[in-house]
């Protein structure tokens, strides 16, 4: 009896083991997918990865200064600040960041200073103003003086008048200018800047002798923006984003803007679309002080680059309707050779220089 038993038990276990072997295996959990990296650039990465660190040598440890060649106000006093408050607000370096100001003839007297300087922690915003005014101001520090580090946004020029101003469309304002162009006094940024060169493309579209245009130059947007407002000149020229908050408050109108189609939702129309053949986009950028270290300027390009990729840069750079532009490094020093040659042309043919 015994026995018997015994074989029906092994009978049982080996029927199992068959059984199991024969069974399907047990079907795996797959692995979450992976989504592909994305080859466009991150929009909100700076605050999740923390503060910057800092270089093997130890930098920064101390405050970083970016320095605005304008007095308060202006496009470059404003893309500083602007800057400044994504460094701090997305945490982006281990150090405080501050704005000072130091205008004049285009930026060239803060570019002095701030060549002179060699300060690894100050950095220097700049643009085609610069670029310009290097030219008209025969400076004797330029560009090739300062270490490029990285461009940033580009943004279009209008035409304002205050609201009381008996222009209420471009072609009213053009009309006047060609009778008698010296009773037309344009406000703008120092001599040579982005705004007198526009001036001077629209007198040559429109026919009117470059040597009769009466332009008023200023060291900042708001000083310009103060005299358009006050009366003391026929319009202004200045960046878009510069003046849309006085437009919006009801002080300046926009007669017409420099791009090549109307901007956003802005009922404002071009140039173009006013029947003078002129375009121009105004580009601004960064450049660090000469003599700083390979160590030094990669680490700024990635503070830039992070700064660039935050929620708050981009959500500045939607809010002034600028074009993003962002270029770095070397690709970004050709760039600036290129724009130098091509600037000269330009203000040799409207006059500016010889």
């Amino acid at each position: 009896m015994f026995r018997n038993r015994m074989m029906l038990v092994l009978l049982v276990v080996v029927v199992a083991i068959i059984a199991a072997a024969c069974a399907p295996a047990p079907t795996a959990t797959p692995a979450p997918t992976v989504a592909p990296k994305s080859t466009e650039a991150p929009k909100a990465t700076a605050a999740a990865a923390g503060p910057l660190a800092a270089t093997k040598a130890g930098y920064p440890n101390k405050t970083i200064t970016i320095l605005a060649p304008a007095n308060p106000g202006g496009g470059w006093d404003q893309t500083s600040r602007l800057m400044q408050q994504a460094f701090t607000t997305e945490k982006i370096v281990p150090v405080a960041v501050e704005v000072t100001n130091k205008g004049g003839a285009a930026g060239t007297i803060g570019l002095a200073e701030f060549a002179a300087k060699k300060d690894p922690y100050t950095m220097m915003t700049m643009g085609l103003v610069m670029v310009g005014g290097i030219l008209t101001n025969k400076s004797a520090v330029t560009l090739k003086d300062t270490v490029p580090l990285a461009r940033l946004t580009g943004e279009y020029e209008v035409i304002a008048v205050p609201t009381n101003s008996k222009y209420k469309t471009m072609q009213e304002l053009v009309a006047d200018f060609k009778k008698d162009p010296k009773s037309i006094s344009w406000a703008g940024g120092s001599a040579g800047g982005t705004d007198h060169i526009l001036i001077g493309l629209i007198a040559q579209a429109v026919g009117v002798d470059i040597k009769n245009v009466n332009y008023v130059a200023f060291a900042g947007g708001g000083e310009s923006a103060a005299a358009i407002i006050g009366g003391q000149v026929t319009a202004g020229v200045s960046g878009y984003g510069e003046w849309k908050a006085q437009v919006d408050a009801g002080k300046m109108r926009f007669l017409a803007v420099s791009s090549e189609k109307k901007i956003g939702k802005d009922s404002t129309p071009t140039l173009k679309e006013s029947g003078i053949d002129v375009a121009l986009s105004n580009w601004r950028g960064i450049v660090a002080s000469p003599g700083i270290d390979a160590d030094t300027r990669a680490w700024l390009i990635e503070a830039l680059t992070r700064m660039r990729n935050s929620k708050s840069w981009q959500d500045t750079v939607a809010k002034n309707e600028w074009d993003d532009l962002f270029l770095t490094g070397d690709e970004y020093g050709k760039f600036l050779e290129t724009e130098n040659t091509r600037i000269t042309q330009v203000l040799k043919a409207i006059g500016l220089i010889q």
